[in-house]
């Protein structure tokens, strides 16, 4: 069926943009919060694992379920701040997000893991209708010709998120490890253990919940702030239409392989981290390496939005890459700190490739930002896929190491889009 336009005039394939610069702030705080909330699920894995006594592939389902939202929410979503508008589209996808972490509570006490399964699929359906808001809103909210640089800062404030949420995570999370195992009990001990421990996994999210509930309060107040929002009608057909364009699908593509290598890598870290052969370090002490990750992306943003306005944004992404396989190659082959260090500066080369494979992708849509937004959501179905198979082949292999080369083939292909990429679109 096809969608109505709610307003006039909002960023046109002309050049003309939305002249907003208040609502900036707001993007930047959406874009903490995502970004922050998703980290965390790098938190949760080991702390699951243990609790479960699951292997990585099963671990990985935390990954699983949680980007399998953008699959199935992406369009719907995109549909949905169609109807409603930015701002009130923001509202529902936080308050959507609220919901999926009170949901924490019924998993925590039947001590069930399809049941935090399902509490992340739903928080994550909030997750990605606050991203289809908040992608295309701040390639708008200034001149065409500085998307790419825009975005790219406002990515910085996401990886902000990714450092502060599991730093804190970690300490309440992963701090609360017991004594005993979950592999050393069974019955009523083993199901008692799971309540307690997961206690602490409640607490964060209802204490998230809370300040879900302040922000979309404060959205809502604004809700009639933007003005000149136009979003063309488009049936769902119209929106896959967008992949007979080689550029955008080529740019979906790559969306699909870096989201997957990224979470691959950061969902094992901890894990990672405690090989003997690395730092051999306890959980709680292995996450506090989470943050060095995600800090060199917010880092490397700050960075990128300054270079990606001076140098041509396919031959910086180009390079990231290739210098992601080259890190990827020296923390398989060494052992220790740098082992350790050169898997953790990947998140420095990480930094500028979602919003600069999405500002690349999207490059002429014009009015069609929001349908290019939805299929965009759905390619980071990656990173449900990717995560999974690399966790397929470390239980195979029984070595994480051999599975980094599952990542540093998505990042070669990113690679090679950059250079395909490296011309604007005329």
């Amino acid at each position: 069926m096809a969608l109505q336009p709610r307003a006039q005039d909002a960023g046109n394939a002309d050049g003309t943009h939305i002249d907003a610069p208040e609502l900036r702030l707001f993007v930047m705080a959406l874009f903490f919060i995502f970004g922050g909330i998703t980290s965390l699920n790098d938190v949760i894995i080991p702390k699951l694992k243990e609790l479960f006594t699951l292997n990585y592939t099963q671990a990985m389902l935390v990954q699983f379920c949680f980007f399998t939202a953008y699959a199935v929410i992406g369009l719907p979503g995109a549909a949905l701040v169609k109807r409603l508008g930015y701002m009130r589209g923001a509202v529902a996808g936080l308050l959507t997000m609220m919901v999926g972490c009170l949901l924490f509570v019924p998993a925590s006490h039947s001590a069930s893991y399809p049941l935090f399964l399902a509490a992340l699929f739903v928080l994550a359906s909030g997750v990605v209708v606050v991203q289809v808001v908040t992608n295309p809103l701040i390639s708008l909210l200034g001149p065409a010709r500085t998307a790419h640089s825009r975005l790219t800062f406002a990515q910085a404030f996401n990886s902000l998120g990714t450092v502060i949420f599991p730093k804190v995570g970690a300490a309440l999370i992963l701090g609360g490890l017991a004594g005993v195992s979950a592999a050393q009990l069974s019955g009523d001990a083993l199901d008692a253990y799971r309540v307690a421990e997961t206690r602490t996994v409640v607490h964060t999210y209802l204490g998230l919940a809370a300040a879900l509930a302040v922000v979309a309060g404060v959205v809502w107040i604004n809700r009639n702030r933007l003005k000149g929002e136009r979003h063309e009608a488009s049936s769902l057909a119209a929106s896959f239409a967008l992949l007979r364009q080689p550029r955008f699908a080529f740019g979906a593509a790559c969306i699909f392989l870096y989201v997957g290598a990224e979470v691959a890598i950061g969902s094992m870290i901890v894990n990672y981290m405690q090989l003997k052969t690395v730092l051999g370090t306890s959980a709680s002490e292995a996450g506090a390496y989470i943050p060095y990750y995600w800090g060199g992306a917010l880092v490397g943003r700050f960075i990128g939005s300054y270079l990606l306005a001076r140098v041509s944004p396919g031959r910086v992404l180009a390079a990231n890459a290739a210098g992601a396989i080259v890190l990827i190659v020296v923390s398989a082959n060494t052992v220790g700190a740098t082992a350790a260090w050169s898997l953790l500066l990947i998140g420095l080369m990480n930094s500028i490739m979602f919003p600069t494979i999405f500002s690349l992708a999207c490059e002429g849509l014009g009015a069609k930002a929001a349908d290019g937004s939805g299929l965009i959501n759905i390619a980071i179905f990656g990173g449900a896929v990717v995560p999974v198979l690399f966790g397929t082949i470390a239980d195979a292999t029984g070595r994480l190491t051999v599975a980094l080369v599952l990542p540093a083939a998505c990042y070669a292909v990113i690679a090679a889009f950059g250079w395909y990429a490296r011309r604007p679109v005329v």
